[in-house]
């Protein structure tokens, strides 16, 4: 199977497996334990915060590790809106958001905050003049992530952080599809919060990450709880973060080359695949996450694609694993102004360390002829 679908997940890297059976067999106490055994654990986990701290220049105290990307936004955003809702009750956001962010921020409207979502363009880009309109003195939080997982659109953060700093609100950005890709502009942008991931970046599922900015109020949403210093019940996973900093640790340093090879295989895509006047590619052209590609498939439906594609050796995606299953179209199309037809026509493929060329040559030729509806039998 030739796998093109990083952007659901990654295989897991050799360094962070050994990393995470090493730290299973002797480090598996308890890190809340007060014996020798739990205090070993609790500077392992001490040493993956200031590692991940160290990769994206933030403090570690503010680096808080959860379970997963998901968790990551919720429990911020909840915890961000919880703790300064006596400043204001409005939330704003995008219709492109992960189902984490629009699901929680569907759990805060029950408990009395308004949410408004910003119109994105053609492309997908945050249309700036409608974020200023919607942005008052009750605008307590916003929430824009840095790419569209569907899309692959990258937003301009710092643009985005100014006009959210120049009117007091907070800023929180789900930075899980960018993470370990493209850099996190947390200053430029004056992010107070963000969410990242372990499995995005080559290490293992079930381990996650948020940064609050230590000049930030928050509230849990589960109270006297004492786990990540009060964020999140449960006991934390030691091997799985102690994996995910390596993982994170070694995709920082791989970093340049990685984008350099997926960058020279997404231009022979671009001019063989996107030549075919069928196939069509959703997004902003340029700025987009190395190696995704958003794809519609004119007048065929995108899990027909998909199915086909697998029939045949070559796995893809319709769109963010979060919302597979789901019969309904994706919404980010439908933000861009796609019929609910075209939009159900969206597949995704995306690149990582291990795509080879002849990956791509091989996805080329099959998608080619699925294009040209001349349906050849395996690869």
């Amino acid at each position: 199977m030739i796998y093109l679908d990083y952007s659901a997940t990654t295989p897991i890297s050799d360094l962070a497996l050994k990393t995470y059976m090493h730290v299973s067999t002797h480090y598996f106490g308890n890190a809340s334990s007060l014996h020798t055994c739990g205090t070993d654990a609790a500077s392992i986990i001490e040493s993956a915060r200031s590692t991940i701290a160290s990769l994206l220049s933030v403090t570690p105290r503010s680096i808080y590790f959860t379970g997963c990307g998901s968790e990551a936004n919720s429990s911020a955003l909840i915890a961000l809106a919880k703790g300064n809702g006596r400043n204001g009750k409005q939330l704003v956001t995008t219709p492109l958001e992960h189902p984490s962010v629009l699901q929680t921020f569907a759990y805060l409207e029950s408990q009395g905050f308004t949410v408004s979502k910003v119109r994105v363009n053609e492309y997908g880009q945050v249309c700036l003049s409608h974020l200023r309109e919607l942005l008052q003195e009750k605008t307590v939080l916003v929430s824009i992530g840095h790419a569209s997982a569907e899309l692959g659109t990258i937003q301009d953060l710092e643009s985005i952080g100014d006009i959210v700093k120049e009117h007091g609100a907070l800023f929180h950005s789900d930075c899980v599809q960018t993470f370990g890709k493209v850099m996190i502009p947390v200053k430029e942008a004056h992010l107070d919060s963000f969410s990242i991931s372990s499995h995005k970046v080559y290490g293992p599922k079930g381990a996650g990450a948020c940064y609050i900015s230590p000049q930030t109020s928050w509230d849990s949403f589960f109270p006297h709880t004492s786990h990540e210093k009060g964020l999140r019940p449960g006991t934390v996973d030691t091997a799985g973060i102690a994996a995910f900093a390596a993982a994170a640790e070694e995709t920082y340093s791989m970093q340049t080359d990685i984008e350099k090879k997926v960058r020279k295989l997404s231009e022979y895509f671009t001019k063989t695949v996107l030549s075919e006047e069928s196939i069509i590619l959703e997004g902003h052209p340029d700025k987009r996450i190395p190696g995704h590609f958003a794809l519609r498939f004119d007048q065929r439906e995108g899990q027909y694609i998909m199915l086909e594609l697998n029939r045949r050796g070559i796995a893809v995606s319709t769109g963010s694993a979060c919302r597979s299953g789901s019969s309904s179209p994706p919404a980010s199309m439908i933000a861009l102004g796609r019929s609910s037809e075209e939009a159900h026509g969206l597949i995704r493929l995306s690149m990582g360390k291990f795509t080879t060329r002849d990956d791509i040559e091989k996805a080329v030729e099959i998608m080619q002829n699925l294009a040209s509806r001349e349906m050849t039998g395996g690869i």
